[in-house]
């Protein structure tokens, strides 16, 4: 008799419970008992990063960051780019295929941002940025490979943002007098992007420019004015395309969360032909 179908109740001989499935266990990444800012400290003494001078003159640097003409031989400015570079030189060579690389990137970017980053957010080297101690981001901004930001001025991004390759953010301007501009004057202006914007692959953004929540940057835009919220725009220079109605995207974001509530939000889904997010098809 096959004891592996005997009733233990009347029997003597106790059943060999049946074999489990052979699985293959998943690597799981090893929790890394350190946290950011205590990586951060440590990457600091580890790299030597060209540290942080506040006992220097601050007065070309608040200049800049006034959108007032300053010398950027300014030595504390100089120090700043050297430190930035010092950081992207590190970052720019992580791995993402462990927690300790995972880490080390938040790490090198609070060291970047002085902290002034939201959670989760992810940006794929290759990175490169002026001085990155100023921009601000909000939460899970996203920027793919190769953007560039030249933060001469506060460049503050919104919650949700993402950006696609090749991005590029330009705080910086010159002078428009060719002589004054050789003398090596120069002057930065602020960028603000809003929340839930998406900045399409080689777009650029000009000094001084603001970007309303909700905007879709086409592909190679080169945007020199202000974006209102919710529109999409495109071209050199950039132009609204189209108008998005908030009520209209505020339903179809209800209906959405309604079908993922059913388990349906990825069925009859197509890129919004009437200018909405996305509409279901009819």
């Amino acid at each position: 008799m096959n004891t592996s179908t005997v009733n233990i109740s009347t029997a003597v001989p106790v059943a060999t419970p049946p074999t489990k499935p052979t699985t293959v266990a998943l690597p799981q990444p090893t929790p890394f008992p350190m946290s950011v800012q205590e990586y951060a400290a440590k990457l600091e003494q580890l790299h030597n990063f060209t540290p942080v001078r506040l006992d220097l003159d601050h007065t070309q640097k608040q200049r800049m960051l006034d959108t007032k003409v300053y010398d950027a031989s300014d030595p504390l400015l100089v120090l700043e780019r050297q430190r930035a570079r010092d950081i992207m030189t590190v970052y720019n060579t992580t791995s993402q295929s462990s927690s300790d690389g995972l880490l080390k990137r938040e790490a090198l970017l609070y060291l970047l941002t002085r902290g002034q980053l939201g959670k989760n957010c992810w940006i794929e080297p290759p990175f490169n940025c002026d001085y990155g101690c100023n921009i601000t981001m909000g939460e899970r901004v996203y920027m793919n490979f190769n953007c560039v930001v030249l933060d001469c001025g506060y460049v503050e991004i919104g919650d949700f943002t993402l950006f696609a390759p090749n991005v590029q953010l330009f705080g910086a301007a010159h002078p428009l007098n060719p002589e004054i501009r050789s003398s090596g004057i120069e002057f930065g202006m602020p960028i603000k992007i809003g929340k839930h914007v998406w900045v399409g692959g080689g777009a650029i953004i000009c000094p001084g420019v603001t970007i309303g929540d909700g905007a879709t940057i086409g592909a190679g835009s080169v945007v020199t004015k202000n974006v209102p919220a919710y529109t999409v725009v495109g071209g050199n220079p950039a132009k609204i395309i189209r108008v998005l109605d908030k009520d209209e995207c505020d339903k179809e974001f209800q209906e959405h969360q309604e079908r993922m509530a059913k388990g349906t939000h990825m069925d009859d889904w197509t890129p919004a032909p009437k200018g909405t997010l996305a509409l279901p098809l009819k």
